[in-house]
């Protein structure tokens, strides 16, 4: 690959500071001679979390080499907050530096448009790669080790410790609880405790510990609940045979819990994380999920909240298979049939009556799975939600409500619905009858989960580390209306013919694997809809010339983009392939002076310069 004129990092800075490094400010001075990762991530999106994942790996190998650095681009408001940061950072266990950008500085200095973003900063400071989305880990191995022969070469690498300062460990019994069950019989709890990859019984009073299952080390075993091993466990659901099923999320697996013995079994899932083109039903030992969320016993099936790839799917114990139940894989809100919807990393379940309900996270919706009227399978339908962008904390009708990343959903006696509104930190309600949305309770923190006992709800606090309990009130209280926006500077394009251009260059030593057709795909739609005269829909090609209606001001433009790349070896018969995919939402601003095309990088490298 030709190599392209070398361009000097811009400066980190970030008015929240800097996490992980005891009191130290570091600068890319401090880091010369280390080969720096940035990681542009947020910690509502399960990209990033996956791409989190990705780098463990990587950091290990390379810890006397690789300086990797969080930058932490908020989407949503509660996101903004530091100490939300701080315990995110904590959560989902990140063992490198972050830097909190609150107002999106560094993000807007490196011409960032969609979370997870990777850039690559070579030991004398310059930026030598960018991808966008996830499947780069292999990319990035043959990239530092590229870099480290010739930086080594140069004298221009420095090995040794990097500057990242482990936080003091905090002693709680829960840390960052995720979902929970309340058992029958008992009166006890059955509560995930996600960040020690552990499930914790506690007894009635939501307090004292019974028992422990699980190692409390990330890790994928089964065994009794002295050996078995889960990671960041989440959502919890009970079988008719009293078994529980466990949304073993970053397993990517389901497994089954015996109350009795507790002795864990996987039932679902590889280990393997699904991605395009991987079998969507199947015996479900052999089927890779994706990061599955929560789950709930529906119409004699599991159904999953599989948040990874934005859809529901289905396991039916009595058979052993698993399948996709709802959802095309497309990140937004649509409705309709069960096949055709697009959902945005559903995160919460629950069964009531013939609907089972569904808090889509990204969306801030509050939606439901019924069966269709025509008896052809299952329909989707939005009670609360408007799509990817608009959120906030406002009571009233549906229609005009607002939530703020729901992560929990939690059927009422009467028929109403609780739903967990994380980023908002409170309880809210809504009645079908009515279709009016209320705050049931505020000044919670993190609320994940939530199930009704006796008359009472007890509610997962999930940055305070336990269970809440508080009566049911008979009116809801009302709560000062806020509405909000994700705050990303719009670009501003000119109206009528409009050119947009995935820009992807499979990494050194890999090819587009085309041995079964062609290995990209693209997905382009709009919101509004009006937005896009022509040009909206699906193909192969990693480009699309559109028409913007010049009738319409603003909008965002929804891309989707994938490609495969495979090893470039004609010696192996089974070369290993790679998938490399990514959603952006960009705000656009039609103007006369706007620009006429949009690039997209999904993967990008500058080839390794001697100069």
């Amino acid at each position: 690959m030709t190599a392209r004129a070398r361009v000097r990092a811009p400066e980190l800075v970030g008015k929240g500071g800097w996490l992980n490094t005891g009191e130290a400010t570091p600068t890319l001075a401090d880091l010369r001679g280390s080969i720096v990762i940035l990681d542009f991530w947020t910690f509502c999106c399960v990209n990033c979390l996956h791409v989190l994942d990705e780098l463990r790996a990587l950091e290990e190998r390379h810890r006397d080499t690789v300086v990797i650095v969080g930058v932490h681009s908020p989407k949503f408001v509660h996101e903004a907050e530091h100490q939300a940061v701080v315990d995110a950072v904590e959560r989902y266990e990140v063992h490198h530096p972050v830097l909190d950008d609150p107002e999106l500085a560094t993000w807007r200095q490196y011409a960032v448009r969609a979370w997870p973003t990777l850039v690559v900063i070579d030991p004398e400071g310059y930026v030598v790669a960018q991808h966008a989305g996830e499947g780069h880990a292999h990319a990035l191995e043959q990239l530092v080790t590229e870099l480290e022969v010739e930086h080594g070469a140069k004298g221009t690498l420095r090995r040794g410790d990097g500057v990242y300062v482990p936080p003091e460990p905090v002693a709680t019994d829960l840390r960052f609880p995720g979902k929970m069950l309340a058992l029958p019989g008992s009166g006890h709890y059955l509560v995930s405790d996600s960040t020690r990859h552990a499930l914790v019984e506690l007894a009635a009073d939501g307090e004292s510990v019974v028992r422990r299952i699980g190692t409390g080390e990330r890790g994928f075993a089964d065994g009794d609940a002295a050996t078995a091993r889960f990671s960041e466990p989440q959502g919890l659901a009970m079988l008719p045979d009293g078994g529980v099923i466990v949304a073993d999320t970053v397993n990517h697996a389901l497994r089954r819990l015996d109350l009795e013995s507790g002795r864990v079994t996987t039932v679902a899932g590889t280990g393997r994380q699904w991605w395009q083109g991987s079998p969507t039903s199947g015996k479900a030992r052999e089927v890779d999920l994706s990061s599955p969320w929560d789950v709930a016993w529906f119409e004699d099936r599991v159904w999953i909240a599989m948040a990874g790839v934005h859809q529901l799917w289905a396991y039916d114990p009595a058979t052993g298979r698993v399948e996709v139940a709802a959802g095309t894989t497309n990140e937004g809100l649509v409705d309709g049939r069960a096949a055709d919807a697009w959902f945005a990393q559903p995160s919460g379940l629950a069964a009531a009556g013939a609907r089972l309900w569904v808090a889509d996270s990204e969306t801030s919706a509050l939606r439901w799975v019924e069966r269709a009227t025509d008896g052809e399978g299952y329909v989707i339908r939005t009670a609360v939600g408007t799509g990817l962008f608009d959120f906030g904390h406002r009571d009233g009708p549906a229609g005009q409500a607002l939530l703020q990343h729901p992560l929990g959903v939690t059927g009422l006696p009467d028929g109403s619905v609780a739903i967990s509104d994380t980023y908002n930190n409170a309880l809210r309600r809504y009645d079908p009858d009515s279709g009016e949305v209320s705050t049931l309770a505020t000044d919670l923190r993190e609320p994940s989960d939530a199930a009704v006992v006796d008359g009472d709800i007890v509610v997962v606090e999930s940055a305070r580390h336990r269970l809440t309990r508080m009566r049911l009130p008979e009116e809801a209280v009302r709560v000062e209306a806020v509405a909000h926006r994700t705050q990303r500077a719009a670009t501003d394009v000119a109206a009528g013919p409009f050119r947009l251009d995935v820009v992807f260059s499979a990494p050194a030593g890999q090819k587009l694997d085309e041995r079964y057709g062609p290995s990209t795909r693209l997905l382009v739609s709009a919101t509004p809809p009006e937005l896009l005269a022509d040009g909206a829909g699906k193909g192969t090609d990693l480009f699309r010339d559109l028409v913007l209606d010049p009738s319409v001001s603003e909008g965002v433009l929804h891309v989707s983009a994938m490609a495969a790349s495979c090893d470039d070896d004609p010696a192996n018969e089974y070369p290993a392939c790679h998938v490399h995919q990514q959603d952006w939402g960009v705000p656009v601003r039609l103007t006369d002076t706007g620009g006429s095309r949009l690039a997209l990088v999904l993967a990008g490298m500058d080839a390794p310069s001697d100069q």
